[in-house]
């Protein structure tokens, strides 16, 4: 059967406590969609593989995809998840049989479950979910006064998980034939009047939610991962001859940086400390001023060439944190954009934070920028 794998990954992560969208934040050593993504990247099955991601976190979702053997494609998610879901369904291209439905925040979900899901599609059904056993004592709860009612027969309900999986005409015709909004689509199908098998899913698949989903995640994954952190600082003066370039992004107004290059104080503190993390020298090693054919070039030139030596030796990006330090630019209208564009120069989730020093040292004398980053790079598998 041609597969096609619907990855919902629209999701924001604020009930996770982070300004990154929920896929993009980091478990262990690499992004929850990584994660996805390198399960989906050793299933025999290869299948069609359709990333459905918030607006402006496109491109990062390619890069993190980069290397899926079969390729993804990328869609916008809506501002609901069946509306996320109906934009990837739309996306899944002539001649796919079935369709699996993925949550990213379920990272740690065994492709046995991928299987099981498919098989039950291959014997005839129509749709099929994982489900789980629910184990505790369950009531019903007063939302006002507080007072249960107890009485419910747990041997009878169950915990849905997904991949969830359709054949796709009946699928695709179900989400044309309903209005409105579900919490999943096996819904959709009931709605549409189609009968919803299961099977066995597992209790490894939980949804990443909450913080302590998280930590109970970096529990499950800790011991195998292997990450080298690389951490690093870079300075530049105030040139005021100079555009500021910044984060790879130009600053109309602002006074520019001197230096060899462009002085984006930002990507180099980047580079050094990918660098430095795979063991491969520094940024003055590689790009310094006694090297001419980089007399003005851009940073992103010196990142392209870390990422190739990162690679070359055996990582890859996992994460990125940089601070800036310094009074001017602001940093926060531009935030998210800057670490979009960021995300997607490096192939992983950066995350960019501002501060000032109370106007102590030459930063607080408006003379300059400094930027510190942190770097972590992990296996390539």
């Amino acid at each position: 059967m041609n597969t096609a794998l619907v990855i919902v990954a629209a999701g924001s992560g604020q009930r996770l406590g982070s300004s990154l969208p929920k896929a993009f934040v980091s478990l262990g050593a690499q992004a929850l969609l990584r994660h996805t993504l390198d399960r989906v990247s050793g299933w025999t099955v290869a299948p069609t593989v359709i990333l459905v991601v918030p607006a402006g976190w496109e491109e990062p979702a390619r890069a993190l995809g980069g290397d899926v053997p079969q390729g993804v494609t990328v869609v916008r998610g809506g501002d609901t998840r069946t509306q996320s879901v109906r934009r990837g369904v739309d996306a899944i291209p002539e001649g796919i049989d079935v369709v699996l439905i993925h949550d990213a925040a379920r990272p740690l979900m065994p492709l046995a479950v991928f299987d099981r899901v498919l098989a039950s599609l291959s014997d005839g059904a129509e749709a099929v979910i994982p489900t789980i056993p629910v184990v505790d004592t369950l009531v019903a709860q007063s939302t006002t006064t507080g007072e249960t009612t107890g009485g419910i027969d747990r041997e009878q309900l169950a915990g849905v998980q997904t991949p969830q999986g359709f054949q796709t005409q009946a699928l695709k015709a179900a989400y044309e034939s309903v209005d409105g909004d579900f919490t999943d689509d096996a819904e959709v199908m009931r709605q549409a009047g189609h009968i919803v098998s299961s099977v066995p899913g597992d209790p490894q698949g939980f949804k990443i939610t909450y913080p302590d989903d998280l930590a109970r995640a970096e529990a499950l994954v800790g011991d195998r991962r292997a990450p080298r952190v690389g951490s690093a600082m870079d300075v530049h003066a105030f040139d005021e001859n100079s555009p500021l370039v910044l984060a790879g992004l130009e600053w109309p107004g602002e006074k520019g940086l001197s230096g060899h290059s462009d002085g984006d104080v930002v990507v180099h503190a980047i580079v050094d400390a990918l660098l430095q993390a795979a063991g491969e020298g520094d940024l003055g090693h590689h790009f310094g001023s006694d090297r001419p054919e980089f007399a003005g070039a851009s940073s992103q030139v010196f990142l392209e060439e870390a990422l190739r030596l990162i690679a070359n030796a055996g990582y890859r990006v996992s994460s990125v944190a940089v601070q800036v330090i310094g009074n001017h630019p602001k940093i926060g209208p531009r935030r998210h954009q800057a670490e979009t564009h960021l995300s997607t120069l490096v192939g992983s989730p950066v995350t960019l934070g501002a501060t000032t020093t109370d106007g102590l040292g030459f930063t607080g004398r408006g003379e300059g920028i400094a930027a510190s980053a942190t770097a972590v790079l992990v296996p390539r598998g």
